[in-house]
């Protein structure tokens, strides 16, 4: 499977688990708290795949980015959290960073 893939299922992995920790309330909510442990270890196992073919700082860095911002998105969606502008902005450029690594980076592996 290609690192990429390991790196998408890793990224969805670790917004489910993100996603989840509003909803766990202290450790009482067993389906929010069972979406927590098996994301995050999902995502880390993918991550500890990715490392194989990816050099870790350009896959922690897509992870990363990604991350926060489709958080950001499932937060609006599950949450109701809305963005003000400077947050929309800084995420923009964490997007934008991460389409200049994969298409100007001598360091992405491909």
């Amino acid at each position: 499977m290609s690192g990429y893939l390991y790196l998408g299922i890793a990224i969805a992995a670790e917004v489910v688990a993100t996603s989840s920790l509003k909803a766990v309330k202290g450790l009482s909510t067993p389906l929010p708290l069972l979406l927590l442990i098996v994301g995050y270890a999902l995502s880390f196992w993918m991550l500890t795949l990715v490392v194989r073919s990816i050099p870790v700082g350009i896959a922690y860095a897509i992870w990363a980015g990604l991350g926060i911002v489709l958080v950001s998105v499932a937060a609006l969606f599950l949450y109701e959290q809305k963005l003000d502008l400077p947050a929309v902005l800084g995420m923009g450029l964490i997007v934008s960073g991460v389409i200049v690594i994969q298409l100007f980076s001598s360091s992405t592996g491909h």
